[in-house]
């Protein structure tokens, strides 16, 4: 029977607050922002307590480190909102996908095309894939045609982030729009 590890929690930052604050001196800075400066870690904690408030370890690898007289339960509050926000703009670019045959007809490579160009205007990414069936992989040249024309029409708005390339029995091309182009 092989023994089996426990599953690694993930790391997470601590920030020291109160009494778990365990050197001889920090550099203190007040409740509305003002240096106090260096001085004993007790009478941080004494000032702290006076206005009803914590002393919270601001840059543990500082020397002295720095602490700051504030509210710790809305920091935290204050800290996970961002957070969720940094994630929330993060995943706001989507990859759209459209896909081609070597053989497409002038009204759907138009319509296609059209759509692209709505997908890059709101800001998305954009992936063209082009299948090759049956004996369409004979001709490659056609593909690689349709996606250089695909990319011709739309290089007012869009880069080429990953050029037009061959992947198995596909051509795949990235497209992202233009820095000016963003919303």
């Amino acid at each position: 029977m092989a023994l089996r590890r426990p599953p690694r929690r993930p790391q997470q930052s601590f920030t020291r607050i109160n009494h778990r604050i365990r050197v001889p001196e920090v550099r203190c800075i007040d409740s509305d922002g003002e240096q106090v400066g260096v001085i004993p870690t007790r009478d941080a904690l004494m000032r702290a307590e006076k206005q009803g408030l914590d002393l919270v370890e601001v840059s543990p690898t500082a020397k002295p480190p720095v602490c700051r007289i504030m509210d710790h339960g809305k920091f935290k509050y204050d800290q996970e909102k961002k957070q969720k926000m940094q994630k929330k703009n993060a995943a706001a670019t989507k990859v759209k996908e459209l896909k081609f045959h070597a053989n497409v007809e002038e009204h759907d490579f138009d319509t296609k095309v059209r759509h692209a160009r709505d997908f890059l205007e709101a800001g998305n990414r954009v992936k063209c894939s082009l299948f090759f069936r049956g004996r369409e992989g004979a001709h490659q040249e056609l593909g690689f045609e349709v996606m250089n024309r695909v990319l011709g029409d739309l290089e007012d708005l869009a880069v080429a982030e990953q050029p037009p390339r061959l992947v198995g029995r596909s051509i795949i091309m990235l497209l992202t729009p233009k820095p000016s182009t963003k919303k």
